[in-house]
């Protein structure tokens, strides 16, 4: 199993000198089965790129993956230029949430007058599918959601491939618990063990202090869960808009000192646009 980032940032794309290392694009990862087979988590700005690649590769079919309904992780939907290709089949799978169906949440993104191309004029061929409460597959890969702790709800999805396992957890509160969410031990449960876990770090200790309820991690809570769940790798994500890469590092600085202090073997990456992974 590969895993890759195409975008790691939360709410906004941003740009700018202080956002190169890390970059600025919005949640996107890609993940290929030992069979090559293509899944897509997410479609935010950073999908645009991942689109571009695909058809430099002319492969045009492929699942796709949604957390939940929230713009920055919608917003490169449009922009993903093998939906405009004939050829393109894409399953999609997800939650309906509170928004309506799977097919309302992607076509919202192409709606008059926010945007020039109407979503029943694309090409691609695309089949909903609203993932089993338990466990489902793609190709070799075992899929297994959870429900995210954040407003309007959303799924975050274990992933399973010869005894390898990866976690991923976006825009999830660990110490607040939205209408739908779960406890913080529901979520060690599900992470334990885990070969990566890559998850929601927005905030620091600070500023959650006037951001409690906004969906969102302060980053030592989350390197917290990944301590007690026994991980060997964890990724903070979901970086906020205005974390510059030195900002980040330093982020990851206090992560491995914390780590240290607990004479743990865990290792600690913030993620990065163009990050690979292989389990």
């Amino acid at each position: 199993m590969i895993i890759r980032c195409w975008g790691a940032r939360g709410s906004i794309p941003v740009s700018g000198i202080e956002y190169i290392k890390y970059g600025g694009a919005t949640t996107c990862i890609e993940i290929r089965s030992k069979n090559d087979d293509i899944i897509i988590i997410d479609a935010g700005s950073g999908v645009r790129k991942l689109g571009n690649m695909l058809i430099e590769e002319n492969r045009y079919r492929y699942s796709m993956l949604f957390t939940h309904s929230h713009w920055d992780h919608l917003i490169g939907f449009p922009f993903f230029k093998p939906i405009y290709i004939r050829d393109t089949h894409i399953n999609i799978f997800g939650w309906p949430f509170a928004q309506g169906t799977l097919k309302k949440m992607v076509s919202r993104t192409m709606t008059f007058p926010n945007f020039p191309v109407n979503f029943e004029d694309i090409k691609a061929e695309i089949s909903y599918h609203e993932v089993c409460k338990t466990s489902f597959w793609i190709d070799s890969i075992t899929i297994t959601p959870i429900f995210l702790s954040h407003p309007n709800q959303g799924l975050g999805y274990k992933f399973v491939e010869d005894n390898k396992c990866f976690v991923f957890l976006t825009d999830n509160e660990l110490t607040f618990k939205h209408p739908g969410g779960l406890g913080y031990q529901d979520y060690l449960d599900f992470c334990n063990g885990a070969d990566l876990l890559i998850h929601d770090s927005e905030f620091t200790e600070e500023e959650y202090k006037t951001k409690k309820g906004w969906g969102h991690t302060v980053y030592k809570d989350a390197l917290r869960l990944a301590l007690e769940a026994r991980v060997t790798r964890f990724g903070l994500f979901h970086h906020n808009q205005e974390r510059t890469d030195e900002a980040l590092e330093e982020m990851v600085q206090d992560c491995q000192n914390i780590i240290d202090g607990h004479k743990a073997s865990l290792e600690c990456l913030a993620v990065y646009e163009g990050m690979e992974i292989e389990l």
